[in-house]
């Protein structure tokens, strides 16, 4: 189920779909590096204005699921405009500084885009462009991800699917003072519900 948060900017209401703080795995593949299994956390979040925060951070798995290395680190804003066009603009921790646009698919959670501007520094490796789908699919957040370099045509590198977590502060808040016969929970504060 989508929430739509009653503080969201209106503007945002087509992106709700991304709100919160999603983890899961996924599979790196791309030439001329280690291919590997990675755990994801992924963050959209809001503050009322109009763009969501971004925040992605991975990390090499073992063939347990445990976490060996840090992978890559991505941050940036999301906006979409009256004609469902979406706009990012995503710095990742490897010297690249992109500018993303796309479009939500009509009458479904699901983004295409493509990159439009690509800035690097002179530590990042070689790449000339990538593109992204993500999609909203029976309650996970999935996305496949593309790239190319000067050397290596576009291709898939990257995909995952990843799964809600709750945020459990903000549900002990959402529970009323007068908790039912039985029931034993504790408030934010730490003091105990009277049941």
């Amino acid at each position: 189920m989508i929430e739509i948060p009653s503080d969201l900017n209106p503007s945002l209401v087509p992106l709700a779909f991304l709100l919160g703080r999603w983890e899961g795995a996924g599979v790196f593949d791309f030439p001329g590096a280690e291919k590997c299994n990675f755990g994801q956390e992924v963050v959209f979040s809001h503050d009322g204005r109009d763009f969501l925060e971004y925040t992605s951070r991975t990390w090499v798995l073992d063939s347990e699921g445990k976490q060996l290395r840090a992978l890559e680190t991505e941050t940036g804003f999301w906006r979409v405009d009256e004609g469902r066009q979406v706009e990012v603009v995503m710095t990742r921790d490897q010297g690249v500084v992109e500018i993303w646009y796309g479009e939500l698919a009509d009458k479904k959670p699901q983004i295409d885009l493509a990159t439009d501007a690509i800035a690097r520094t002179a530590a990042a490796s070689p790449y000339s462009g990538g593109k992204r789908l993500y999609g909203y699919v029976k309650g996970d957040l999935m996305w496949v991800g593309e790239k190319s370099t000067p050397e290596v045509p576009l291709r898939p590198y990257m995909s995952a699917q990843l799964k809600k977590v709750a945020d459990l502060k903000e549900w002990a808040e959402s529970l009323p003072d007068d908790m039912p016969d039985g029931v034993s929970f504790f408030r934010p504060d730490g003091t105990p519900y009277e049941g």
